[in-house]
């Protein structure tokens, strides 16, 4: 193991056998599970503000805030006290029939103060997946409900992720989400992906590569029928797709489609949300008007499952005549709203206004964004893109052509490996993207390091590369 990696505290003796019963008895999502059985599982033990500890004792910075999730870090005490305080008050009600725990309430009132657009109300659930879930029910209540009941299809876009649920992977555009699940589902549509480095044509700049996609989305719209297509979903920047930035004007070109045809916008901001782009919302860094919001993860900056899918007035108003007409609205979650979700998600929105994390974010994320360019140049890496604290490298085997590797090859998971080998904790997407996704607390000093270790591991790929004459 690299000298890189930090020490720590001996781990506690209960943690020896993690691993080997790990093997027996886990599922790991988006994971080899043949080659897990294999190579067993690192084993995170505690955290500390934005490192992890293994079970030996070693310490990693979490670049990816554990899912893009954990913005406070790992050892935030209000969050842990809000939640012990909330267990001991109430640790569990529900809001069915009419009923609410405090906490919902509070939390729903907040949410709908900080939208980036006018929103009516909130529905909870637990992750991000159920959140767009919902966002397809009400979708198709809501055009029940006003008399418009062929207006149904919705369209997501190619390379999008939006969840793992059978409605929720449909619209996610990733053939691992659903080659042998028998997915997509029905009336679930994918327009092109706005990744402007792999999809424009040659010379192609971004406006041009914006109107063009625009161009192909109402020939989509026109082709399916506008009667049919009830909404558009999109993250503001597509995260486990890629990273993926949209061009100059894309999402006003794509606004004015959608506009034009009575299309929802639905905006997954289960990513990008509270303080990620520098702004407290992807919608604001981007000038998105959604109908529907989605947001999780960094809701409770990951400690607690919990989500919101947001709605605007009208479609609200057509949920309470429907629901008048059919004697109750037949959705929700045993967890929608719990308490203790709810008291360490407001805890978690109030520390981010107290401390001001999106000015912390504009202020950090140059060292982020410029020491990844500063890259550029490496012989493996074909492109270097990201806003905020959010940035991706794309690896290639020839920078000129943008031929990347082949899959078989594993050149991204060997990277990713390296990185940890040198104390850093990075993820590989498909594709051979290594993302970052670092608490947004991390400071400048943090950063830097981070870019290093990442730095290292790069060379070393590109030496291994070199050895086994894949370059």
């Amino acid at each position: 193991m690299s000298s890189d990696v930090e020490a720590a505290p001996q781990p506690d003796a209960a943690s020896n056998s993690a691993a080997a019963r790990d093997i027996a008895y886990c599922i790991h999502p988006y994971t080899n599970l043949m080659r897990h059985r294999e190579t067993g599982p690192m084993v995170i033990t505690r955290g500390d503000g934005v490192r992890v500890y293994d079970d030996a004792g070693r310490a990693y910075i979490e670049g990816m805030a554990g899912l893009w999730c954990t913005a406070l870090g790992f050892s935030e005490p209000r969050l842990a006290d809000a939640a012990d305080r909330a267990l001991r008050r109430l640790p569990f009600y529900h809001a069915f029939g009419g009923k609410a725990p405090a906490p919902t309430i509070d939390l729903s009132e907040k949410l709908i103060e900080m939208a980036p657009a006018p929103m009516s109300k909130v529905l909870f659930a637990n992750s991000g997946s159920e959140a767009n879930d919902t966002a397809i029910k009400l979708v198709w209540y809501y055009n029940n409900a006003i008399g418009r009941p062929e207006k149904k299809k919705i369209i997501s876009r190619h390379k999008a992720y939006h969840g793992v649920t059978v409605a929720a992977a449909s619209l996610t555009g990733l053939p691992a989400n659903h080659r042998d699940f028998d997915l997509p589902i029905a009336r679930i549509l994918h327009a092109d992906c706005p990744h402007h480095y792999r999809v424009a044509a040659a010379g192609e700049s971004e406006e041009d590569f914006a109107t063009r996609l625009a161009e192909r989305l109402e020939r989509l719209i026109l082709a399916e029928g506008p009667h049919t297509i009830a909404a558009m979903i999109a993250e503001p920047i597509m995260g486990a797709g890629g990273v993926i930035v949209p061009p100059a004007t894309y999402f006003a070109k794509v606004q004015a489609v959608l506009a034009r045809y009575d299309i929802l916008f639905i905006v997954d901001e289960v990513i990008c949300g509270f303080g990620r782009t520098g702004r407290m919302w992807g919608s604001e860094t981007y000038d998105l008007r959604p109908d529907i919001l989605t947001c999780a993860k960094a809701l409770s900056s990951g400690y607690i499952p919990i989500s919101a899918t947001l709605v605007s007035e009208p479609i609200y108003q057509a949920m309470v005549a429907e629901s008048e007409k059919i004697g109750v609205f037949g959705h929700g979650f045993t967890y929608s709203g719990h308490p203790v979700a709810a008291s360490v998600a407001l805890e978690t929105l109030s520390i981010y206004e107290e401390r001001d994390i999106t000015a912390h974010v504009r202020e950090v994320s140059p060292v982020l964004q410029d020491g990844l360019r500063r890259l550029g140049d490496h012989p493996m890496v074909g492109e270097v893109r990201g806003v905020g604290l959010v940035a991706a490298v794309e690896l290639v085997r020839d920078r000129r052509s943008k031929d990347p590797f082949a899959p078989a090859l594993g050149v991204g998971p060997y990277l990713a490996k390296r990185a940890e080998a040198h104390g850093l904790i990075l993820r590989a997407i498909p594709g051979d993207v290594i993302a970052f996704s670092p608490p947004l607390i991390i400071s400048a000093a943090d950063t830097a390091e981070m870019i290093e270790r990442f730095e290292r591991a790069l060379d070393d790929t590109h030496a291994w590369a070199k050895r086994e004459r894949i370059i």
